[in-house]
């Protein structure tokens, strides 16, 4: 792969498509604009992706009787009995279906795409890393091959899907994996793989084998098996399956990597991954798992959602009505009802030293629903359910992303015929992963505490976070809807003092970060401290908007910080001026360039608009009546403003001093 030169005086204007309604316009047969808005829509209605489904729901009424909006909290110094662990700041991770990761990663190796790594630049930047599992139901099928009939690092068999989820098998390259090391050397992301467990006669070992030769200390783990609970339900393993049987397959999989000199670490890997299905943690404990293959575990790992909608997607299970669920997402006690079943399983971890993981999780299995798994009230959601993972002693949750199918992506890049004029469309989930990075900080020792906030209201919960046995951070959450102010809440905060005889130590003034929407029905265009990224298709992965931290004053001698909460929203405060620049100057902030654009021949974006207006001829030049041509080279070269070098149109080259992982690299 040739590295690209930068062009000179080029500038192009990539925009979203938009039908008027005052004019008629014709697209091409698979270019139709995909709705970016949050105007109510039946999706009964709607025959697009998933993705972008315009379904907005109706936000819960306020609660009558009302709740009390004036509360206070009161915190101390010096330690605070019932905080979680010590936590990493890259908590908050992603897990990515296999099957997506040529459209999500990049093309291969030489070719990443630019928004995912703003985006993970951006979490990287705050908290210095980001954990990424590339797995789920497509991994256990996969297969390994030196190459592909067409060249793409990536083919799947759609034909032969299996699973009530229609699953499709797959084969990869290399160069799958020498892309995610390409990947890590630009933004500090460590990966989870996952070793295919269809067949336990004949383990194929090659994706550990070039995981770890490629991506090195950046592959922190392998999964074995991804919800064996669920494969007797799906058809993969006999009735009588059970525990033991796992037990005794993940005995075998130890042996045969032992026996594998291309594997040097052996220690990676990680059950046992169950959905909580059939079975509960409990059951795979019981059976001497975790002493057993205590040597070769790298973490423990658990998978749940808290409901699913597949029926509606594959027509298996029950119906389920969104609307009817749309409050179920919106209180505090949802995230703590998932937590509660694993509460003994952290317990367990820690006696055998162990992190146990939340391996895979979002809004519902099946892809979530439209309406809840794109709305804002997604985003207060998981940024509670994160919180309160963290508050259980998890050491880690990885929220899934699927491809254009699903409602509750992250992120979703753009589909494949419409990436030369759409951009990303950021979901309310990367809204949660970037208030929680914000949350917990850089330092690797923040301690969460959730504290019971307004009398235990499940509407205005509140969550503190101890460095050293300090509060340094506090999470306000209120989930009600009411643009009337009256729900707005005002939490006032106090350091010290109280009836523990310690001295007052509120600060004369502390800042503040708001995660902001009009509704939890509303979809894209959240803000996060005053910027955002935008709507369907408006994203490059880099937040837009002036940077809006506020600055509250507080009374020492009354000892309170009086923060307000809109009804909906979530505060930050950050208590101490140190707790914000920890933050702000974790890391260099690190955005990246396109270096080279692709399908730039006999392509041109045209306002609809002008195109419905026109004959088609002229119009293309302001002084010119010249026509355009779709034979390449039959328009003279003076009239192209960039230049063409091997196909690509060059853009704003980035020339990296050495290869990347053995590899070259551009960007797009």
């Amino acid at each position: 792969m040739i590295m690209l030169n930068a062009a000179v005086g080029l500038g192009i204007l990539m925009q979203a498509l938009v039908a008027f309604a005052q004019i008629t316009v014709y697209y091409q047969q698979g270019q139709q604009p995909l709705a970016s808005g949050t105007s109510s829509a039946s999706s009964g209605n709607y025959t697009g992706a998933a993705a972008y489904n315009p379904t907005v729901l109706n936000p819960p009424a306020p609660p009558n009787p009302a709740i009390i909006t004036n509360f206070a909290i009161q915190l101390q110094n010096g330690g605070t009995p019932g905080a979680s662990i010590p936590q990493m700041g890259s908590f908050f991770g992603f897990s990515i279906e296999t099957s997506v990761v040529n459209q999500v990663l990049g093309k291969n190796s030489s070719v990443l795409q630019v928004p995912f790594l703003n985006l993970m630049a951006n979490l990287a930047q705050r908290v210095g890393r980001v954990n990424i599992r590339v797995g789920g139901n497509t991994q256990e099928t996969a297969v390994l091959v030196p190459s592909t009939p067409d060249g793409k690092i990536l083919e799947k068999d759609i034909a032969n899907a299996s699973n009530p989820t229609q699953t499709p098998p797959l084969i990869f390259t290399p160069d799958l994996i020498y892309m995610m090391g390409n990947i890590s050397a630009l933004v500090d992301i460590r990966w989870h793989l996952g070793i295919p467990f269809n067949d336990t006669s004949n383990f194929r070992l090659g994706i550990a084998e070039v995981g770890q030769a490629v991506l090195g200390d950046h592959l922190i783990g392998l999964q074995v098996g991804n919800e064996p609970d669920l494969y007797v339900a799906h058809g993969h393993r006999p009735s009588t399956y059970g525990p033991f049987d796992y037990t005794g397959e993940f005995s075998t999989l130890v042996a045969a990597v032992a026996n594998d000199s291309n594997i040097p670490n052996k220690n990676l890997l990680i059950g046992p991954n169950i959905a909580t299905g059939a079975w509960t943690p409990e059951m795979v404990w019981n059976t001497g798992f975790v002493d057993e293959f205590s040597t070769n575990l790298a973490f423990l790992a658990v998978e749940h959602y808290p409901t699913d909608n597949c029926f509606a997607q594959f027509g298996v299970g029950s119906p389920q009505d969104p609307q009817t669920l749309f409050p179920t997402y919106l209180n505090h006690g949802a995230g703590q009802a998932i937590v509660a079943p694993y509460l003994n399983s952290t317990a367990f971890a820690q006696t055998k030293g162990k992190q146990l993981l939340m391996f895979e999780t979002n809004s519902a299995s099946c892809g979530g629903f439209a309406g809840i798994s794109d709305s804002f009230g997604a985003a207060l959601w998981g940024l509670d359910y994160g919180m309160q993972m963290a508050n259980s002693n998890f050491s880690g949750a990885l929220f899934h992303v699927g491809g254009q199918s699903v409602f509750y992506n992250p992120f979703t890049p753009p589909p494949t015929n419409q990436s030369t004029f759409h951009q990303w469309t950021i979901g309310p989930i990367y809204y949660s992963a970037l208030v929680m990075a914000e949350a917990l900080g850089p330092t690797n020792s923040s301690q969460v505490l959730d504290l019971v906030a307004n009398s235990n209201n499940t509407l205005t919960p509140a969550y503190a976070i101890y460095e050293n046995g300090n509060p340094v951070r506090v999470l306000l959450f209120n989930y009600i809807t009411d643009p009337s102010g009256a729900n707005t809440i005002t939490v006032n905060i106090s350091i010290g003092g109280g009836q523990t005889g310690q001295a007052n130590a509120t600060p004369s003034q502390v800042q503040v970060k708001y995660l902001l929407a009009p509704s939890v029905s509303t979809k894209g265009n959240f803000t996060w401290a005053g910027q955002t990224f935008g709507a369907n298709f408006e994203s490059d992965g880099r937040p837009q908007g002036t940077l809006d931290v506020q600055t509250v004053q507080c009374d020492q001698t009354a000892n309170i910080c009086s923060i307000s909460v809109p009804a909906p929203g979530v505060a930050l405060v950050f208590l101490t001026n140190a707790a914000l620049t920890e933050i702000t100057n974790a890391a260099p902030s690190t955005t990246f360039s396109t270096t080279f654009l692709t399908k730039t021949g006999n392509t041109l974006t045209i306002d609809p608009s002008v195109l419905a207006t026109s004959n088609g001829h002229a119009g293309m030049d302001a002084n010119k009546d010249n026509l355009g041509s779709t034979s390449h080279g039959s328009v003279s070269a003076a009239e192209v403003t960039g230049r063409l070098e091997g196909g690509a149109l060059v853009f704003s080259a980035i020339v990296f001093g050495a290869m990347m992982v053995g590899r070259g690299l551009v960007m797009w």
